[in-house]
């Protein structure tokens, strides 16, 4: 397996070393072979290139069956033109390799209840859930958009549009999640207001037909942030347009008590998926070995299972030796209990690895 890698900026490439050997372990251990070639993208491609995300850079990732990420951005960038900020090139890298589909599982470890913002009885429950995002529609991309001047103010504009074909490819995708978790899928829209939503839920209702063996339920995007912390326990696969799914997967990541942990994918028709950590680039705690590297070892693992079709032993693997680390109360300071131990970003990989 060919693998573009791409540290980044601020704490990225920590905990994107950290990664590399759990990778290097896991095909060590069952015989594998992972062929890895660093990528510049964001604030360090600024410095080096002048642009977020250089020509080279695209073609490096499109030469490859995967593609892993650390984290973009800083403070030292603020500032620059907003048409080539560190962002812009993760906006950019998505766009070239189609990834129109972003997965952001949300679950809790049973060894990190205690860091759960929900009360006791809600935690109990459960918290294992996936939110299937659309990546590269709605009111993010679409155009007309701008600010301009109306009748002596200003105004400012953007376009929510969807075309059938979007939806129904992000709808499938959601249908093929639910079908492999517990066959349960949720499409969030607000279909009582916006006409671009009664378009998607005409249409995902028309996919659902392919999928029989999936539970389809609809929920307006209000009621779901309010229902995510409310009662999470009740959703299994959630499929929803950019701009809402932006917001949920992030209230998903954090009632599980730290974005420190979470993994993500964005897959597109074909390859390569880009796979990623949640969290940011966390450019305070830079180079002092405190950045947490769970959520990237775990961005292996999904880059494992989402890549192959048989490496699912692989990912599962990883998951495993995270938990068992998890168990044996290794902590950073992200996750940090008392009675744990407090380790750094080099310790924590150090106890996976000795748990593969």
């Amino acid at each position: 397996m060919k693998i573009c890698v791409m540290p980044g900026d601020g704490i990225g490439r920590e905990i994107v070393a950290q990664a590399l050997r759990v990778l290097d372990k896991v095909g060590a251990k069952f015989g594998k072979k992972f062929e890895t070639e660093e990528a510049l993208i964001g604030g360090c491609a600024i410095d080096a290139t002048g642009v977020p995300l250089p020509d080279e850079t695209v073609r490096l990732c499109k030469a490859s069956d995967a593609v892993l990420l650390g984290a973009v951005g800083g403070p030292k960038w603020d500032t620059i033109d907003p048409s080539i900020r560190p962002e812009r090139g993760l906006l950019g890298i998505r766009k070239e390799l189609g990834l129109f589909a972003n997965l952001r599982p949300a679950s809790l470890f049973p060894e990190l209840q205690h860091a759960c913002f929900l009360r006791p009885d809600i935690v109990a429950k459960g918290i294992d859930l996936l939110v299937v995002r659309e990546l590269t529609g709605g009111a993010y991309f679409g155009t007309p958009k701008g600010i301009e001047v109306r009748d002596g103010e200003r105004v400012g504009f953007n376009n929510m549009i969807y075309s059938e074909h979007e939806i129904r490819r992000i709808a499938k995708v959601g249908f093929e999640a639910a079908r492999k978790r517990r066959g349960q899928l949720c499409s969030v829209d607000k279909a009582n207001v916006l006409d671009v939503s009664r378009l998607w839920r005409e249409v995902v209702i028309e996919v659902s037909k392919d999928f029989p063996d999936v539970d389809l339920s609809h929920m307006y995007v209000d009621n779901a942030a309010m229902q995510l912390v409310r009662d999470p326990s009740q959703f299994d696969v959630i499929v929803t347009e950019n701009l809402f799914g932006d917001i949920l997967s992030d209230e998903a990541s954090v009632i599980t008590g730290s974005i420190g942990m979470l993994p993500s994918a964005s897959v597109g028709a074909g390859k390569p998926g880009l796979f990623e950590p949640i969290h940011g680039s966390a450019p305070d705690i830079a180079g002092q070995n405190k950045a947490n590297p769970l959520a990237t070892i775990l961005s292996v693992a999904m880059l494992l299972r989402y890549t192959s079709d048989d490496m699912a032993d692989e990912a599962a693997a990883i998951e495993a030796a995270v938990q068992k680390t998890l168990a044996q109360g290794y902590r950073t300071g992200d996750i940090r209990e008392d009675g744990c131990k407090l380790v750094g970003c080099v310790e924590m990989a150090d106890a996976v690895l000795a748990n593969l």
